[in-house]
This record gives structure tokens, C-alpha cells and sequence, in this order.
């Protein structure tokens, strides 16, 4: 206790010096370190950084060249509510491994070569508010039941990616989401996607750069926005069948009539066949009978 009731300068200043020292001691290598936060954004990393803090709750690791998150690494990081992954070479390889971050509410991996999204990719990121995986031109799909238990998802960017198709239920079941971002994706504006369009523009949810959420397929709808393509494809798609269709249905219609001629064929057989084998006397003592 000193006599004053409050520390002298001196001996503040080598309290703060010794905390300072125990901050750099915990703080990985080539990293910088605040409070609760570790950053190591441009570091040419290779690999997940090692010994961060177990308390770390803001972790950036963007503009590097890590190419796997470990999930038992990641798993000790209970707090962590931010993770900045964007701008790495992170893969398809996603698959529980953030099943030990719990309470994230951010994360961020764009600028990366996700080429597809599973239901156990984010299932365990009950918390998540924001999540951005944009500008992963590799990324060509998401599973129906990718984000069924981001139900607090609020911000979802799959913006500048190689995604032609997105299920209606993927999105529309996720009650707080107020932001998508679309565009510049390579959508396949077909009757399969009119439900889609349909529901974006019946929506609450923002679209930023609508200008740019256009049809890239087919040729006749190329650079068409989605509202006027919605109006193109409800004119069409309850009025017109593909080829397919007509195939499928002349296929039904020739193996019915098939059927059907089978059946009289062989009903045919059968009488003939009855006709032949019944013995004459049987014949007259029924005609006997009836008389």
C-alpha cells in the first residue's frame, strides 16, 4: 500500500511496462495486439497464426496467404465474436470448422476460393449477424439448408461469385436478414429461378447495387434486371414448355397406348386359348341348361 493511497508515477509507469511486456509476450509473431483484439492483417502468413490469446475476441487475419483454418486452433478461442479471414486462399475444406466459435458474430471470407456451401459449413454459427463470402468467383453453390441456423443473419453478401442458382427457402426463411448482396453473379434466369426473382422483388430485404443484380443466361435475357425479367419469365414459364416437356409427354401418351394395346392383345389370346380347350360336351350341357 502506498502511503498516499494511490500508486507514485514511477511505479505506475512499471506496472503498465510490465503489462505491456505481458501483452507482447502473448501477442503471436508478426502480429500486433490491443486488448482483446489480435491483428496480423498483411503479414504474407502462410499458416492460422499460433499462440493467440484465449481471450482474443476480434481476430484479423486478412490479406494473407493462409489456406486452412484449423478448427481445434479456432476451438479455443471461445470468445471470439470477429473473424477477418478476407483476402486468403482459404478453400473448399469449410466443413465444421467453426463448430468451436459459437458465439461469432462477423465473419468475413471474401476474397478467397470457397467453391461451395454446405449445412455444416456455418451450422454451429448460431450468433452470426454478418457474414460475407463475396468475390469468391469460385463459389458455385449453396445447399438449400446452408444458413437454416443463422436464423440472427442480418448481412449476407454472395456478391461477385460463380453462383447461377439460389433456392427461394435458402434466404426466405431467415427472419432477421435485411441485407443481400447479388450482384454481378451469373444467374441463370430460367423458370426454375422465377420464384426467386419473385420473392426479391416482394421482399422487405435490401438489394444493394441492383443495377448490377442482372440475368447472365439465357442469351435473351443477358444484362436484364430482375423485375423485368420476372415480368419476362411469368409471361413465358406458365405458358410454354420446353422440348424436354414435349418429349416427357409424348413418352407417357406412346407408353399408354402401348399398355393398352398389350392388354387388349392379350385379352384377345386368353379367349382364344379358353375357346379351343373347353371340351364340346361341356359346351352343349350349358347350352342345355340355358335352354
Amino acid at each position: 500500500m502506498f502511503p498516499s493511497g494511490r500508486p507514485q508515477p514511477l511505479s505506475l509507469m512499471f506496472l503498465l511496462g510490465m503489462g505491456m511486456a505481458s501483452e507482447r509476450i502473448n501477442c503471436p509473431s508478426k502480429c500486433s495486439c490491443q486488448y482483446l483484439e489480435v491483428n496480423c492483417t498483411g503479414q504474407q502468413l502462410q499458416e492460422f497464426p499460433a499462440a493467440i490469446p484465449l481471450d482474443t475476441r476480434q481476430l484479423i487475419l486478412a490479406a494473407n496467404n493462409v489456406s486452412y483454418l484449423p478448427a481445434v486452433e479456432l476451438s479455443f478461442l471461445v470468445d471470439l465474436v470477429y473473424l477477418d479471414c478476407r483476402k486468403n486462399l482459404l478453400g473448399d475444406d469449410l466443413d465444421f470448422t467453426f463448430i468451436g466459435v459459437a458465439k461469432l458474430v462477423y465473419l468475413d471470407l471474401s476474397f478467397n476460393n470457397l467453391t461451395q456451401i454446405t449445412f455444416s459449413t456455418f451450422s454451429h454459427l448460431v450468433s452470426l449477424v454478418v457474414l460475407k463470402i463475396s468475390d469468391n468467383p469460385n463459389l458455385v453453390a449453396i445447399e438449400k439448408d446452408a444458413f437454416i441456423n443463422n436464423t440472427w443473419l442480418r448481412h449476407l453478401d454472395v456478391s461477385r461469385t460463380g453462383l447461377t442458382f439460389l433456392d427461394t427457402s435458402t434466404v426466405q426463411d431467415l427472419p432477421n436478414l435485411r441485407f443481400l448482396g447479388l450482384s454481378d453473379n451469373l444467374w441463370h434466369c430460367n423458370c426454375s429461378f422465377l420464384d426467386f426473382i419473385t420473392w426479391m422483388t416482394e421482399s422487405n430485404v435490401h438489394f444493394p447495387d441492383a443495377d448490377n443484380t442482372t440475368c447472365y443466361t439465357p442469351e435473351g435475357l443477358r444484362a436484364l434486371r430482375m423485375p423485368a425479367a420476372e415480368a419476362r419469365l411469368r409471361s413465358s414459364c406458365r405458358t410454354q414448355l420446353y422440348k424436354q416437356d414435349y418429349v416427357f409427354v409424348c413418352l407417357i401418351g406412346f407408353c399408354m397406348f402401348f399398355a393398352g394395346t398389350m392388354a387388349a392383345w392379350l385379352a384377345g389370346v386368353c379367349a382364344v386359348i379358353y375357346d379351343v380347350h373347353t371340351p364340346k360336351g361341356e359346351e352343349e350341357e350349358e347350352e342345355e341348361e340355358d335352354t
